[in-house]
């Protein structure tokens, strides 16, 4: 139940050590309830009562780390874990921001993969910055004794208690990687493929005249896989609903990339004048036919996976 002690005893725990959190549970638990036992026997209101005794335990950050027996101190005591939690906070998007824009300038300037390293060093640079100037602000503040109004710890300010989820965060930002990677190479292979011709010219690794009408398609099926992810990480499981979605997106994507490359529509056709072996009819029917199976393979085990996924999480 998400009631206030269950989201006390919640936000106390993540932060002692695993092996003592069932001991620590089991004795925090006994006396909150002895605390609220005492208050009303005494005729206090039964949520009056708790709420007054989570407020006498005080922040569970601060009462994790007399438990833990740690010292909530960088610099000094007093604005640690305000310094903590900004850190958190800034980098837990900024430094993966930057990178991101670094590499799509990169890969927009026909870097093509090689765009990925030069972003991934900025992100890191940009992390250690941020902890560097954050650390030496709050470090000039605790030795200046600047005053600062911090707001008092309240029992409004508790976590939810954490839900179980069967989609894991993990996995959903690897397929929205995925996701937005293959949009993303879809116009910039028609622009800085890995093919020139003799005067140094970019040529298409897919059949231009597909832009006409299959490739947009594909994009908007791709965009539409991506809030999908995004959906079905909001929900936190599979569902009989979200499988049938999930077929009906995957059949999207998947029959017309079948069809294109059996019908030798998928690739362009003028590879062959720079790629010899291209040039011959068989060796464009065997590509496809790779490509075609290599789909299909990747559709039937996707469903199959998601399907016995969606058994075990609706069982």
């Amino acid at each position: 139940m998400n009631t206030l002690t269950n989201r006390y005893l919640a936000a106390t725990l993540r932060s002692v050590p695993a092996p003592r959190r069932d001991e620590i549970a089991t004795e925090l638990r006994a006396s909150i309830d002895d605390m609220i036992e005492g208050r009303t026997d005494g005729g206090a209101d039964p949520v009056t009562a708790e709420r007054a005794v989570l407020t006498e335990l005080g922040n569970p950050d601060v009462l994790a780390a007399r438990y833990a027996d740690r010292r909530l101190q960088l610099i000094g005591p007093t604005y640690y874990l305000l310094w903590l939690r900004l850190l958190k906070l800034l980098l837990s998007f900024i430094p993966a921001l930057v990178g991101t824009i670094v590499t799509v300038v990169d890969a927009a300037e026909g870097k093509g993969f090689g765009a990925i390293g030069p972003g991934i060093v900025v992100a890191m640079q940009v992390a250690v910055q941020i902890a560097f100037w954050l650390t030496l602000t709050f470090a000039i503040i605790e030795r200046t004794q600047t005053a600062v109004d911090l707001p008092e710890w309240t029992v409004d300010q508790l976590p939810d208690v954490p839900a179980h989820r069967d989609v894991s965060l993990a996995d959903t930002i690897a397929s929205a990687v995925f996701l937005v990677a293959t949009i993303g190479y879809l116009p910039l292979q028609h622009y800085h493929s890995w093919v020139r011709d003799t005067d140094g010219d970019n040529i298409p690794v897919l059949d231009p005249a597909l832009w006409s009408f299959w490739l947009p398609a594909l994009i908007v099926v791709l965009l539409g896989s991506l809030v999908f992810e995004i959906v079905k990480y909001r929900i936190g499981h599979w569902t009989w609903a979200l499988f049938g979605t999930k077929a009906l997106v995957n059949l999207a994507f998947s029959v017309p990339v079948v069809s294109l490359a059996l019908s030798d529509r998928l690739l362009n056709p003028a590879l062959g004048e720079r790629l010899s072996w291209l040039a011959d009819a068989d060796n464009r029917n065997t590509i496809g036919v790779a490509i075609a199976v290599g789909t299909a393979a990747i559709l039937v085990w996707d469903l199959i996976d998601t399907a016995l996924k969606t058994r075990r999480q609706t069982a």
